[in-house]
């Protein structure tokens, strides 16, 4: 490719205008809003996910929660440590399958999830912000088309 041929290619490429651009820039926004809420409980998205989703189900296989919290396996397995670590998530055995290890929350678990759910809404409402109801409803039903 010769340079001046590059140089058209390159001026007609705008990155700012591309969805994974957009897409980061919002997920950047959202990260900083939800850290700065989450702060005093050091929950990040990820740990907040799982601790939420093994809290409202009792009890989960690892990898059925990596599924349900959009995690892939090695993710999920640092994200679970990182809770049990913390004694907010306790591993046992499946009663019908004892080779088959299964989370549950603790007590503190619940109770952190509890208290800090409110700051998820918060920074959920707050990344919306800009936006007016019908285009808020309309960015969630896209983002869940896309995903």
């Amino acid at each position: 490719m010769q340079m001046s041929s590059a140089t058209e290619t390159l001026a007609d490429f705008t990155v700012e205008d591309h969805v994974g651009f957009l897409l980061r820039r919002a997920h950047q926004r959202h990260v900083a809003l939800f850290t700065a809420g989450m702060a005093r409980a050091e929950l990040t998205p990820t740990q907040f996910t799982a601790l939420l989703k093994t809290v409202q189900l009792g009890r989960i296989t690892q990898n059925h929660l990596g599924r349900l919290a959009a995690m892939d396996p090695a993710t999920i397995q640092g994200v679970v440590r990182r809770l049990i670590g913390r004694g907010l998530i306790r591993r046992g055995r499946d009663l019908m399958d004892r080779r088959t290890a299964v989370l549950e929350p603790t007590e503190a678990g619940v109770a952190l999830i509890s208290r800090v759910v409110a700051c998820a809404q918060r920074a959920h409402d707050a990344a919306l912000a800009p936006l007016c109801p019908e285009e808020r409803a309309q960015v969630l039903a896209l983002l869940r088309k896309m995903g």
